[in-house]
């Protein structure tokens, strides 16, 4: 069975930029049409991982194959935040992950407790802002589930990601981190010789996931940037006039995007070599450096 397991609808929020977290969308994509999307390009399941958001189950529930997870916005105990995919939850459940994002080790405790799957989206990116070291240990000590395979990420990131996971003896899981619909369905999770949601998800927990697709790049991000700037401004009919600097200036932002993907990465993965102890399975996290912008 195959499932990307990161997926945006138009019930992700607003743009985290500061200066169009007000006027444009995080994605436009209406359920229904990312659902036919994500079964025409062959997903035997479907989910959707909107940004702290459950509203978009609503549209889809009707579908024997739909399950509900979110994307979950945490804040660790250095500052910094994380990405954290959570799967298979209840309305009940959303709300009490919500209240606990702000508080990892409460959360982490009603995650565990629940028997949920959960995994560390896209660790080895800068788009939820700085990294400590600190945040690493937790996530080799503490997190079941790694996503390798983001196809919104930089192969090289996505290489770092599946280096964490094994390092740490991690389940494995992957997605296409769809915000436009082009994408969805260009990277996914699949697990052999199942036959339901449940089989399918035991089998990630278990280390039969497997992760196919492909990376980001700047060609796709691009357009999908586009596409969604499009939609804003067919949504705010204001913001036509400035549609030509717009074109001149995402092409511009998405590859000063990946400059900077590549900058952290490289940060990181120099330090994490550096701290690996064979010995204990962990790393040496006094050897890390404290943090990088």
């Amino acid at each position: 069975m195959k499932c990307d397991l990161h997926v945006h609808t138009v019930h992700s929020g607003m743009c985290t930029i500061p200066l169009f977290r007000h006027i444009v969308r995080e994605s436009y994509t209406p359920p229904e049409e990312l659902y036919e999307q994500l079964k025409r390009r062959g997903m035997d399941l479907v989910t959707i991982t909107d940004h702290d958001s459950i509203e978009g189950a609503e549209a889809l529930r009707r579908h024997a194959d739909f399950f509900l997870s979110e994307e979950v916005t945490v804040q660790m105990p250095s500052g910094t935040r994380l990405h954290v995919g959570v799967y298979d939850i209840t309305e009940r459940q959303h709300i009490e992950i919500q209240r606990r994002r702000n508080d990892l080790p409460w959360l982490l405790a009603y995650l565990s407790e629940k028997r949920l799957l959960f995994s560390v989206n896209h660790p080895f990116s800068s788009l939820t802002g700085r990294r400590e070291a600190s945040d690493f240990v937790l996530l080799a000590d503490f997190f079941p589930a790694v996503e390798t395979r983001n196809g919104h990420m930089l192969r090289r990131a996505n290489d770092c990601a599946e280096q964490l996971a094994r390092f740490g003896s991690k389940a494995i899981l992957g997605g296409s981190d769809a915000h436009a619909l082009p994408s969805a369905g260009t990277a996914w999770t699949e697990v052999r010789g199942v036959r339901t949601k449940e089989e399918f998800l035991e089998g990630i927990v278990r280390g039969r996931g497997r992760v196919a697709g492909a990376s980001g790049h700047f060609g796709k991000l691009t357009r999908d940037v586009y596409l969604i700037a499009a939609a804003a401004m067919r949504e705010r009919k204001w913001l036509l006039p400035f549609a030509p600097l717009a074109a001149a200036i995402i092409p511009a932002w998405t590859l000063s995007n990946y400059v900077q993907e590549l900058a952290f990465v490289w940060f990181w993965e120099q330090a994490l070599d550096s701290a690996k102890d064979a010995r204990t399975g962990g790393w040496r996290a006094r050897t890390l450096p404290e943090e990088a912008a």
